[in-house]
């Protein structure tokens, strides 16, 4: 432990928020653009939304580097799957697979914090993954350093009723409200979507026509 806590949470890239809220039609998913290292501002232009199929995303808190590695081997594993099924692979599943490749490197564990959401033939579903390789699915949920407030919004304005369209406008509040208190969040906020219709991202008209960033 002394390893871990001395050599390598010192030197990844960390601070962030991001937010995941299950909508009755679909996922959003909203994370910050900041990448931090202690006090020192590594990038301010971060992708921490990845797509991982065409109906399956997940955002990235933690080593920049870990989280991108598990972003490949989830993209491999769901594109082999439509190829060999002809389908897309279950969002349960996909949650399945990234909880063994915690579980499996536990060893020399990958320093990050998954939130990995999607639209299936079930229906949304929005699952939390830790670097223990623990799954826990959620109806909202929020990771990185910023997450105490953002779940202050999140807590008072959920509602197990809402729309895609609230959702959204909740999440980027959400992250705002953390970029305002938080110095490892900020530099800007992407948010996607997941419904009937796939995963998209917002431009940033499209943010702005929700809420001024």
């Amino acid at each position: 432990m002394y390893f871990l806590s001395n050599n390598v949470e010192e030197k990844i890239l960390h601070g962030t928020t991001t937010v995941g809220i299950k909508a009755k039609d679909g996922v959003v998913l909203c994370a910050d653009m900041r990448a931090s290292a202690g006090y020192f501002i590594a990038n301010n232009n971060t992708m921490k939304i990845q797509q991982i199929d065409l109906h399956a995303g997940l955002t990235l808190a933690g080593g920049v580097a870990d989280a991108q590695n598990i972003v490949d081997i989830l993209r491999y594993h769901s594109n082999l799957h439509r190829v060999e099924k002809q389908d897309g692979i279950s969002i349960h599943s996909l949650a399945r697979l990234c909880s063994l490749i915690f579980h499996q490197n536990r060893g020399y564990p990958f320093m990050a914090d998954i939130l990995l959401g999607g639209y299936d033939s079930s229906g949304p579903s929005l699952f939390n993954v830790d670097m223990f390789g623990s799954v826990e699915e959620k109806s909202y949920v929020t990771t990185g350093s910023g997450s105490p407030v953002a779940y202050g919004l999140l807590e008072e304005e959920y509602r197990e009723d809402l729309t895609v369209e609230e959702a959204k406008q909740i999440a980027l509040r959400a992250v705002k409200a953390a970029i305002v208190r938080n110095i490892g969040t900020g530099d800007g906020i992407n948010i996607a979507i997941m419904d009937k219709d796939g995963f998209r991202l917002l431009t940033d008209e499209q943010k702005k026509a929700v809420i001024e960033l």
